[in-house]
């Protein structure tokens, strides 16, 4: 039995038992995730000047109190726009035990819509970490980037993972698990950096689609209905002319898949980080935690590419197929879950390839 490690399902529902996790409102039932927890959104969020964190002498609700524009109600719903930035308070609130630590991320299908958002605590010093032992309320900032969107009390755009010590497999204990496991489809890896590099695709599917390129002056995206938008009237198709590269504009929006099919073991999560910043003036805003079970046979999937979100900055800038974006990082679990990705669960994207959020059909 571990004694450090990613809380598994279980556990995570331990913590509501205990009183270490409460909530204004009874759990949804799909709410524990096999490795994390889907955070909802409370009953106000707040339009405010400017990001910000409170740091060490304050609360969210000081910096509140002087950076924000208006209230607006979610429990109706609510039309949260473009270019914009809101604080929600959300109804999970912690009373973390001394030796269990968290940290936040984007859920998938919020990474996929361009909506960034990101965690905080009171008198936190960073964003999406949560220390041992924190006790207090949690708050979102949500700022759509390309399309504005429908929210409302409920909401769920980012998951939260809880942990006991250092989980972070190292290099060596990585290079093992692949040969015992086979995390990514190739017999030698690009291990480093404590990570798995990954690699764009632009070579396509059967049709030569590479990606899709977010459009500019669209309609809203609710982002509790599924499969109800037409994605053309969202998205531009990108397609492999045979050069196998492909131009990113600045401060455009791009969705593109990894070269490499990944795999997560039934005792182990996975989280995407950046490569280098150095290796050229593009962002890949990495969104959602991979679960236990993420491509997974027994899962449902035979490996299942990992989906990037991608955005230049500044200047122009070409990506070449087979460059390198990022880095997939993996952690060991307390104890196998009870539920594995893809496995009785509404999972949108086990065995997948190039794929839009959930919104589209």
């Amino acid at each position: 039995m571990r004694t450090t490690g990613i809380l598994p399902d279980r556990d995570i529902a331990a913590l509501f038992k205990s009183g270490a996790l409460s909530s204004a409102r009874a759990l949804d039932d799909d709410q524990i995730q096999p490795a994390s927890l889907d955070l909802r959104l409370g009953a106000k969020a707040y339009r405010v000047r400017a990001s910000f964190l409170p740091g060490p002498a304050h609360s969210v609700a000081d910096k509140l109190d002087h950076l924000k524009l208006h209230e607006i109600d979610l429990e109706p719903g609510a039309v949260l726009e473009t270019g914009c930035v809101y604080i929600v308070p959300l109804m999970e609130v912690l009373k973390l035990p001394p030796d269990v630590a968290a940290s936040a991320n984007p859920k998938s299908s919020t990474g996929r819509l361009d909506i960034f958002t990101r965690v905080m605590t009171d008198h936190g010093p960073e964003f999406d970490k949560i220390p041992a032992g924190y006790t207090g309320p949690l708050y979102m900032e949500v700022s759509p980037r390309t399309f504005p969107i429908v929210a409302r009390t409920g909401s769920r755009l980012a998951q939260i993972r809880f942990r006991k010590g250092h989980a972070l497999l190292g290099e060596n204990e990585l290079d093992a698990l692949h040969r015992h496991e086979r995390l990514v489809a190739s017999d030698e890896p690009n291990i480093s950096g404590g990570g798995i590099a990954l690699s764009i695709d632009l070579t396509g599917d059967s049709n030569g689609l590479i990606g899709y390129r977010g459009k500019h002056h669209t309609g809203l995206i609710d982002v509790d209905r599924r499969a109800v938008q037409d994605r053309y009237d969202f998205w531009e198709p990108l397609y492999n002319r045979g050069r196998r590269e492909l131009i990113l504009d600045p401060d455009e929006f791009y969705i593109l898949v990894s070269q490499e099919a990944v795999h997560v073991p039934p005792d182990y999560a996975a989280e995407m980080t950046p490569f280098d910043p150095l290796v050229g003036e593009f962002r890949v805003h990495y969104a959602g935690f991979f679960d236990p079970g993420f491509g997974h046979s027994a899962a449902g999937g035979t490996g299942s590419r990992a989906v990037l979100e991608v955005r230049s900055h500044e200047v122009p800038f070409i990506l070449d197929h087979g460059q390198i974006v990022g880095r997939l990082v993996y952690e060991h679990l307390l104890s196998r879950p009870d539920t594995l990705y893809g496995a009785g669960l509404k999972s949108n994207y086990q065995a997948q390839g190039l794929k839009l959020s959930k919104h589209f059909r």
